[in-house]
């Protein structure tokens, strides 16, 4: 029912803009805590670290529960989260804020996903997927960018206070527009778990880890590195992300369409980003238009990517929808993480401008886990017609 997908999606566009609503304002966190920019980069790193390290546990303990209230659970955290952040408190209380709801983060997007597809037919279900992440992209379009603008017009706490209203709006449509939905037939710990021992699983869980790390090695900073590599102000970089984000919704739009038909086809074409945006960032220098081009590109690019490696890792695993989309949004966090912090490393030593590389290294080795996959599978099926 679209009407469940539309509602997932909503409550998606709150956590994204708490989560990755930091990203903009990195600079003037680290000018305000007079602390350096990958200290700064602890407020997504650690947020990313808990989902990575709690999420599937988190997920399975909260199966049994209904569905409703655990989506207004979660959404009410996020809402806390903005509401402390806005009033200016001290560093480790910042910390401490927005560590909370990541517990939750991953218990609201598979209970999401879950309540979208749970009437839908199996053709449209990758459809009604690509509806609820299309919260990301509609977040990097507005939320993202409007909380990084007016923080450049007035204080960093005007950003938390828009993660705050995004969260209430989203707080109210889920209670009073979505059924009480309890959970009929609650499946097995094991039953869940036995995934962990396949093969194709674990390496399309490896291409998300590797996938989702090239992207924010350069992401978590796309703010300091426009900056500081490309010269761009405050304002500017607001646009930027509103570009990033226009273009982020249509390819989450082509994306789910292009999941229908060909999940490995798809992630593949969308990962060749990681290889390719490092490349042309370099190309474009200092050419104001050429550096607009390609962060279109970019947004194209990278937008689908959480989408793509749910579906990726789910298609090895269909079995086990709810488990296998809480552990890639866990290993994709563990990316989020992995990629903040060598991110900031490289910043603090080398230089912003060499981030986008790391990400090209990271893509390969995303590609090499797709390449081993396809090569188990074949070996699995050869052997299964043997068999016969």
């Amino acid at each position: 029912m679209k009407k469940y997908a539309f509602i997932g999606c909503l409550g998606f566009i709150a956590v994204i803009t708490t989560e990755f609503g930091v990203i903009g304002v990195l600079p003037q966190l680290a000018e305000h805590y007079k602390i350096s920019i990958d200290k700064a980069g602890y407020l997504l790193s650690a947020f990313a670290l808990v989902i990575a390290l709690t999420g599937p546990f988190m997920t399975l303990l909260t199966s049994g529960f209904n569905r409703k209230k655990i989506m207004l659970t979660s959404i009410f955290m996020f809402m806390v989260t903005g509401l402390v952040s806005s009033l200016s408190p001290l560093f480790w209380l910042l910390m401490l804020v927005r560590i909370l709801p990541a517990f939750l983060q991953p218990v609201y997007i598979a209970t999401a996903l879950s309540v979208a597809v749970s009437q839908a037919d199996e053709h449209r279900k990758n459809e009604l997927m690509s509806i609820v992440f299309n919260g990301v992209a509609i977040a990097m379009v507005t939320t993202v960018p409007f909380a990084t603008w007016i923080a450049g017009v007035g204080s960093w706490e005007y950003s938390f206070m828009i993660q705050t209203v995004v969260s209430v709006i989203a707080l109210v449509s889920i209670f009073y527009f979505l059924p009480s939905m309890p959970v009929k037939e609650k499946k097995s710990y094991g039953n869940q778990i036995r995934i962990l021992k396949q093969p194709p699983f674990i390496l399309s869980t490896l291409m998300n880890f590797f996938m989702i790390t090239a992207w924010f090695s350069t992401y978590s900073y796309f703010a300091d590195y426009l900056n500081k590599a490309k010269d761009m102000d405050t304002s500017m970089v607001s646009y930027m992300l509103l570009l990033f984000g226009v273009v982020g919704v249509i390819a989450n739009w082509i994306a789910g369409k292009m999941l229908n038909k060909n999940v490995v086809g798809t992630t593949a074409v969308f990962l060749s980003g990681t290889v390719l945006i490092p490349v042309l960032l370099y190309l474009s220098d200092g050419n104001l238009w050429a550096t607009i081009m390609v962060i279109g590109v970019w947004g194209f690019l990278y937008s689908p990517s959480f989408l793509n490696a749910s579906t990726y890792m789910i298609s090895s695993a269909p079995e086990s929808l709810e488990f296998a989309n809480s552990l890639a949004t866990s290993f994709g966090n563990l990316g989020v993480t992995l990629g903040t912090t060598i991110g900031g490393w490289i910043i603090v030593t080398k230089g912003v401008e060499f981030t986008p590389w790391v990400g090209l290294v990271f893509g390969i080795l995303a590609y090499l886990m797709m390449i081993l996959r396809n090569r188990v599978e074949k070996q699995s099926e050869g052997a299964a017609v043997y068999q016969n």
